[in-house]
């Protein structure tokens, strides 16, 4: 579901069910050093989503290497690579793109279910629950509020990488646009509230990504492309 939603210099691997649990993956020695006192479940995760960079890595034509945490958890990634990951229950990916040819991006994947209770008021503009309204309307067997925040995901992930800021939910106000077909992702543009990146001269102050839904997963990804 990933690669589809990222433009065709940028790599995706996904696992899932079983293959998200990270069994039978072996961590480079740095890695296993950042998790040793790590919880069992906070472990799999870390391990699958890290066997998923490792491929992306391959079919780039890189060698596999380590992936630690950074500043406030962002992947450090090889020199000339820029990416990104993300995991959550039955599910893990990561994204890849040679640095050259994209300026950052950010994917994002979030059970397709209703965010808990009180959960979208502390994440969402009044405007966007006023499009979310529409939206439900419309289709209601999406699951808009969980894309929103999926998509606040995406968007943070993409902007940390060019700011080393923090961009909190209320900083962007996110559209969404329905697919146009079924057989096509959606998309949604992110209207930066606050003083976007410079990237290559000029002043980003948006930022377009691309969603879908199956096998009970909400995705989103966000590319920032370079001038």
């Amino acid at each position: 579901m990933m690669e589809e939603l990222l433009p065709r210099s940028a790599v995706a691997v996904e696992a899932l069910g079983d293959d998200a649990r990270g069994e039978g993956v072996s961590l480079f020695p740095e890695e296993e050093a950042v998790v040793a006192r790590a919880v069992e479940k906070r472990r799999r995760e870390f391990t699958a989503v890290r066997a998923c960079a490792r491929r992306a890595m391959e079919k780039l034509g890189v060698p596999p290497q380590p992936v630690l945490p950074g500043e406030r958890g962002a992947p450090r990634w090889p020199q000339g690579l820029i990416g990104s990951m993300t995991h959550c229950d039955g599910y893990c990916a990561a994204a890849l793109v040679r640095a050259d040819d994209l300026a950052s991006l950010g994917i994002d994947a979030e059970p397709h279910d209703r965010l808990p209770e009180g959960v979208l008021e502390t994440v969402s503009l009044p405007a966007e629950q006023l499009r979310l309204r529409d939206l439900a309307r419309s289709q209601p067997a999406v699951h808009w509020d969980r894309l929103l925040f999926s998509a606040k995901e995406s968007v943070y992930k993409a902007w940390f990488p060019l700011t080393r800021e923090w961009l909190d939910f209320l900083e962007a106000d996110i559209e969404i646009f329905p697919a146009a077909t079924p057989d096509v992702p959606g998309t949604f543009r992110a209207r930066l509230l606050v003083p976007g990146p410079v990237v290559d001269g000029r002043r980003v102050e948006t930022f377009d990504g691309r969603w879908t839904v199956g096998r009970g997963m909400a995705v989103t990804a966000v590319v920032v492309p370079r001038s």
